[in-house]
């Protein structure tokens, strides 16, 4: 960002714009969440996750505070690690994301009564078809009037590849290889199938479509056969707004080239700046700006309007932590059965690389901590899940977002609650106002009635991928021939991200019909 001077160019006199920050809830069609055990508090709605009122009233909270989005967290298996293997019960005592709901089916509900929240929603690419997923999120972007994100995760538990494909998971990389080519069949049906304006609608002559300008993507991959042509028309959006999470070499490589978003965990900003700052580069590498991503860390704020209050939330919280859920999750997540340990071993000393890795991660962000022991990492999950934990006054809370925007470069945050709706309640009303104080919070959304990646960018009229995505390559825009309007080799496409289509796409958007940028 450039810096703003005044009266003076001198660095005394110069300051650097305030990052507006991005806000999402952080959630999941199940208790709890990040938070195993505290659907047991009074206070806490989180079991209501089957009642359609609970995610109705959710929406509006979270619109009347100008929240950017809800994100939809979603498994498609039970977390079946500890206590294993293949031992599902700590999980389904503790409610420790179990049960768990099919996310895509309550968007349509939260948009009725909402006309500016934008919905993540969570699908996982290695056991979903992408010409039945482009129907379903192309119908609800319509539905949505252009409010969805995707959220391409490829799979982490061995349970849902059981249930779904007969066998364990693919191997790591081979996922993300399945989700290099599942998300361009993805734009080919999105952005290439349809010209932008192939929808007539002539009542005259009887034509709903032109078929003229409706065209079959012929893919042939490893993976995937699909000839199309996509059977859903242009949605306000094309392409859902792409979110994204992964820190493995190929995950970074797939969130440079397609994310538009990037969530990630972290006990510490210096845990989670390294990973940032290479996936920028990265992007930069495949023809992207890099401020174009944003990467929003995941935090649970326990929020007072004194320290006292908000030490006496958390202990509060604490107590009705279950033990059992926090680890079950923990083996999920990183594949470690921690019952094989004793109660009292010190986890930094183990054999396990991976063990030994989590705990100084954490240490460095507890550095209070003597021991770690399982009985410490359950504690340290318990309130936020992989997330930090912030507790303290409405002003400490909002120092530590700051801190992290000035450490770690992120820009925004993925709320995830201790209680439900209590956590986002003191979100709006304690913390928000601190940010808005500060100018780090907008007052209103950018773009009314707008798509989710209007008032994400805060671009009016950016409704499609930015120029310099990679999907602007594979748009039939309107008045493009069938032949001008080339659908991209793949082979190609992935050596070199810039394609003509996309140079069309860049050339447009430096036309006086540019999106209008929109200030906060």
């Amino acid at each position: 960002m450039a810096m703003q001077c005044q009266n003076s160019p001198s660095e005394r006199n110069c300051v650097m714009p305030k990052k507006p920050l991005i806000l999402n809830a952080f959630v999941e069609m199940s208790s709890g969440h990040q938070s195993p055990g505290l659907w047991k508090h009074p206070d806490d709605t989180s079991a209501n996750f089957n009642d359609i009122d609970h995610w109705v009233n959710l929406a509006k909270l979270l619109e009347d505070a100008k929240f950017h989005g809800v994100f939809i967290a979603d498994v498609l298996g039970g977390y079946d690690v500890y206590k294993g293997p293949k031992n599902l019960d700590p999980a389904i005592k503790s409610g420790a994301q179990w049960p768990v709901n099919e996310p895509l089916a309550v968007i349509s509900a939260m948009a009725a009564v909402t006309k500016n929240l934008g919905f993540g929603v969570t699908v996982a690419t290695t056991y979903e078809q992408p010409y039945h997923l482009a129907r379903r999120l192309s119908t609800v972007d319509h539905l949505t009037k252009g409010r969805v994100g995707w959220n391409i995760v490829t799979g982490y538990l061995d349970s849902a590849a059981r249930n779904l494909v007969n066998s364990e998971q693919p191997e790591h990389d081979e996922r993300y290889a399945i989700a290099e080519e599942y998300i361009r069949v993805m734009y080919k049906l999105f952005e290439s199938s349809w010209r932008d304006d192939a929808v007539v609608l002539d009542r005259a002559r009887g034509m709903y479509t032109d078929p003229a300008l409706v065209r079959e993507i012929n893919h042939k991959g490893k993976y995937y056969t699909v000839p199309g042509p996509h059977i859903c028309q242009p949605s306000p959006q094309r392409t859902p707004l792409l979110l994204q999470a992964g820190t493995s070499k190929a995950g970074k490589i797939f969130a440079a080239r397609h994310a538009e978003a990037i969530f990630v965990g972290g006990h510490s900003p210096s845990t989670t700046v390294k990973n940032i700052r290479e996936v920028r580069q990265l992007a930069k590498d495949f023809g992207r700006k890099p401020e174009d991503v944003k990467f929003l860390a995941m935090m649970c704020p326990i929020i007072g309007k004194t320290e006292e209050e908000a030490h006496a939330k958390y202990s509060e919280y604490l107590s009705y932590a279950d033990r059992d859920g926090a680890l079950a999750l923990f083996g999920g997540w990183t594949g470690i059965d921690l019952d094989k340990y004793d109660e009292d071993q010190e986890l930094r000393h183990v054999e396990s690389n991976a063990i030994r890795s989590a705990v100084e991660a954490w240490s460095k962000a507890a550095p209070g901590i003597p021991k770690w022991t399982k009985a410490t990492v359950a504690k340290h999950l318990s309130l936020g899940g992989l997330g930090a934990a912030i507790v303290g006054t409405p002003y400490q809370v909002a120092d530590e977002f700051e801190r992290w925007v000035d450490e770690a470069d992120v820009d925004g945050f993925n709320i995830a609650y201790a209680i439900m709706p209590g956590t986002f309640v003191d979100v709006i009303e304690l913390l928000i106002p601190e940010l808005k104080t500060r100018g780090l919070f907008w007052d209103d959304y950018a773009v009314q009635g707008g798509t989710y990646r209007e008032n994400f960018y805060q671009t009016e009229g950016q409704k499609g991928p930015l120029p310099e995505h990679v999907a602007s390559a594979y748009r039939w825009r309107a008045g493009m021939s069938s032949e001008n309007a080339v659908i991209p080799d793949e082979e190609r496409a992935q050596k070199e991200p810039v394609q003509t289509n996309r140079k069309r796409a860049v050339d447009l958007h430096e036309s006086s019909s540019r999106p209008k940028r929109v200030k906060a």
